[in-house]
């Protein structure tokens, strides 16, 4: 008895053992668009949009629509349904809403700064302002990912201002993202009011390529950017 209570205390912890060295893998999918390949890795810290992208994504959702809206040195925006069979120069973003009733639902707000935050490359969820949306709840479709540009702490200094009229002092930006902003790049001044729920792991340079594509004074490119298919990878 002695000796088989042994031999299953020995493979109770391999087990635990394995399951630890192998912890399981963050949701990752591969964009492709017209202007190159993003591969985008899903924050675990936001189940809800994540559980909510990777819906979209098994269901061909994003598959031929547009970055419909990109402004050069902010970020690049996707996910609007009234997008799939037309042209940019077709497109308004007020125009009325079509499609399946569920891709204009909203979801549940998940913002987690400072562990998730306004860095270039980082994913985060379109959501309506304030005045009609206090809870910030976020779009289920439409999504932007940041380019934003790199800032001086005294610019860091003022985009702290902003950000404490906008969140009534809840948010403070700590040492260690400032650096980032200071390096890297991002847009600080959305932090602690959008959902951020994933980051850009390869295609950086086509993001890039994307937010700087000429556009109209309606934030709409020129020359179409279309989504040609979102697939999970390993």
């Amino acid at each position: 008895m002695k000796k088989i209570f042994f031999a299953i205390i020995v493979v109770a912890i391999f087990v635990g053992c394995s399951q630890q060295a192998n912890p399981t893998k963050p949701r990752r999918v591969e964009m492709k668009t017209t202007a190159g390949d993003i591969v985008l890795e899903l924050s675990d810290l936001t189940p809800i949009h994540r559980d909510n992208f990777m819906q979209l994504v098994e269901e061909h959702y994003f598959d031929s629509l547009l970055f419909h809206r990109v402004i050069e040195n902010f970020m690049i925006q996707g996910g609007d349904p009234r997008t799939r069979d037309i042209s940019g120069r077709d497109f308004f973003a007020d125009g009325e809403e079509t499609g399946n009733p569920r891709y204009w639902e909203d979801i549940p707000a998940e913002i987690d700064f400072p562990a998730l935050y306004h860095k270039r490359g980082a994913l985060a969820a379109a959501r309506e302002g304030d005045d009609v949306n206090p809870e910030r709840r976020s779009s289920r479709t439409q999504f932007y990912i940041v380019w934003g540009r790199t800032f001086s702490d005294e610019q860091l200094d003022a985009q702290q201002q902003r950000i404490t009229r906008a969140t009534k002092g809840k948010v403070t930006l700590p040492d260690s993202i400032r650096e980032v902003y200071k390096t890297v790049g991002g847009t600080p001044h959305l932090d602690g009011q959008y959902t951020v729920f994933g980051h850009v792991v390869s295609g950086l340079d086509v993001v890039d390529k994307i937010q700087r594509s000429g556009t109209d004074s309606l934030d709409r490119p020129v020359e179409d950017v279309r989504i040609l298919s979102v697939r999970e990878i390993e």
